[in-house]
């Protein structure tokens, strides 16, 4: 992706608080970047596959996404992104407090592209976040649909 363009974040996080704090982190990345933020795991869908009022939504070059979610949990939101042959190149990012092995191996096994446990304080997260993106958005080669 050409540095001068902005990437496309999709946060998919249902806590206002955590919202704010990953917003936050990545508005002070040198990546320039939009975040789009769904509140739940039927927004999400909706927003990946650009349905309903998500019809012009942005293809997300990068999606951050929590487990425990109202509606669609992140596991099945993982899942149906992967399982589609436009979407699944899309990286996938779980960050989400949730440290249970059933879940890291869950999704890892729906070929989730990283695992990030929350539980960091805000600078620490705020790296973490600025590192991801610039992994993801400057470092690894996509291919775009």
């Amino acid at each position: 992706m050409p540095r001068d363009v902005e990437a496309q974040i999709l946060l998919v996080e249902d806590n206002p608080g955590d919202v704010l704090m990953v917003t936050q982190a990545l508005s002070h990345s040198e990546v320039p970047n939009r975040v789009h933020v769904a509140r739940d795991g039927a927004e999400a869908l909706d927003f990946a596959f650009q349905r309903g009022v998500h019809a012009d939504a942005p293809r997300p070059d990068l999606v951050f996404l929590d487990i425990n979610l109202p509606k669609v949990d992140g596991h099945e939101v993982l899942a149906m992104l992967k399982d589609d042959e436009d979407l699944r190149t899309i990286p996938v990012v779980m960050l989400t407090s949730s440290d249970a092995e059933s879940d890291v191996r869950a999704a890892y096994r729906t070929h989730v592209n990283a695992y990030l446990t929350k539980g960091f304080d805000f600078a620490e997260l705020e790296a973490v976040l600025r590192e991801s993106l610039h992994y993801w958005i400057r470092r690894v080669r996509h291919l775009q649909a």
